[in-house]
């Protein structure tokens, strides 16, 4: 990337975040809470949880969405269409290319593709680890499917190929030129519905989408509103869009035309796995039926990264949101971000994740017995569930409308 526009990117987190700290605060004063007229709050009860559940069952009519298969091929059209409807009008589609399988034949051990330069995957910690009970795994075994609909759907295996993924953009109308890329992944796999991962994610995205998109919505800066494929293969999408869009940012186009087809990215909000945190598995291995009491949204950002510093700011900018205008669930800050299409970003612009636990530390480690499984569909998850990831969209939108300036219109 060239260095004006790294500095640009520095300098335009920096103002956003130095304008809007003021207004945060580390608790939730009442005075805060009555305050007239904010369009923020405004945006934020707009989130509706009966739509937020409808979508991700909405969703789940394309099974797991492996990528490869014509199930996945489908949700991508549906998601353009549902944007499309929100007033999003302006969709576009990154094309790539991904040669690998993501299930092999009977016999076949070689490793999937990787991307050049991209590090290896993380293994699980080693015992003993405060509440390790045992990796979940990703299920490769269609039989275990009880559904037999369901199972239908997701029998079309992955091939080589093409690839596409959908995304539409908010634009700013003051700074066009500089951009927010809000992001999840609607691929899965395991022989589920793909419910919570990332389904759930997914959701959220298009939810944000719908509300800032309305009538009635200015930002001062653009949004991008991405949903990434390829992600269980390697964040392939993630880092096709990376490898086609980094240089063209702040580059208008056409020449005076005041229109930037990749504005220059200030930050990536990265959204994966929403809705399950129901604590450590007990002795027995098992996991609570009940989400916790003490459930929170996790913002994970990478402190190895060129951008730690700015992505730890970024992140606590979104917990303070969170303590603003979230309505049931707390959110908490770490500093292990990975495994998510953010990491695809982290070098070159301050990136974040929400997720509904840590992923190296929880997840990775059996805290979501659901996790590439069958047992990823809609009917797993209580209104509980849903909530938590509606209180991330509510900590994602506040964030993001303070950050990109938004208003409502007279």
């Amino acid at each position: 990337m060239r260095p004006a526009i790294v500095l640009a990117a520095v300098c335009g987190l920096t103002a956003a975040l130095s304008t809007f700290a003021t207004a945060q605060a580390p608790s939730r004063p009442a005075a805060m809470d009555s305050t007239p007229n904010d369009p923020v709050r405004t945006l934020v009860g707009r989130l509706e949880l009966e739509r937020y559940k409808a979508t991700i069952k909405g969703l789940t009519q394309f099974g797991d969405r492996r990528q490869g298969t014509s199930r996945n091929r489908a949700a991508v059209d549906w998601i353009e269409t549902q944007l499309k409807s929100y007033g999003c009008t302006n969709t576009e589609r990154i094309r790539y290319e991904y040669t690998g399988r993501q299930i092999r034949a009977p016999g076949d051990t070689t490793a999937p593709p990787r991307p050049a330069g991209a590090p290896a995957a993380p293994r699980p910690p080693a015992n003993p680890v405060k509440g390790f009970r045992g990796p979940t795994g990703v299920n490769r075994n269609a039989d275990l499917q009880p559904d037999t609909a369901l199972r239908r759907i997701n029998a079309e295996p992955d091939t080589p190929g093409p690839r596409e993924e959908v995304y539409c953009t908010k634009v700013g109308s003051t700074r066009p030129d500089e951009m927010y890329i809000i992001g999840a992944h609607m691929d899965g796999h395991g022989y589920g519905a793909a419910a919570n991962d990332d389904g759930s994610g997914t959701a959220l995205v298009m939810e944000l989408a719908r509300i800032l998109n309305a009538p009635d919505v200015e930002t001062e800066r653009s949004i991008r509103f991405a949903l990434w494929n390829n992600e269980e293969t390697g964040l392939n999408g993630a880092r096709a869009y990376v490898a086609q869009r980094k240089d063209l940012q702040g580059v208008e186009s056409p020449p005076g035309s005041g229109k930037y087809p990749e504005p220059k990215w200030l930050g990536m909000i990265q959204h994966d796995m929403m809705m399950f945190d129901h604590g450590m598995p007990g002795p027995d291995g098992k996991v609570s039926a009940e989400q916790r009491r003490e459930a929170d949204v996790n913002i994970e950002f990478a402190d190895s990264s060129k951008y730690g510093a700015e992505a730890q700011k970024l992140a606590w900018f979104f917990r303070r949101a969170n303590e603003r205008y979230a309505t049931d669930y707390p959110a908490a800050v770490g500093f292990r971000m990975s495994n998510t299409d953010s990491g695809a970003f982290q070098d070159l612009v301050p990136a974040i994740s929400l997720r509904e636990n840590e992923r190296l530390r929880d997840i990775g480690t059996g805290w979501d017995p659901h996790w590439h499984q069958p047992t990823d569909v809609y009917s797993t998850f209580s209104d509980k569930d849903f909530r938590l990831g509606l209180n991330a969209a509510q900590t994602t939108l506040a964030g993001i409308a303070q950050l990109t300036g938004a208003k409502l219109k007279k």
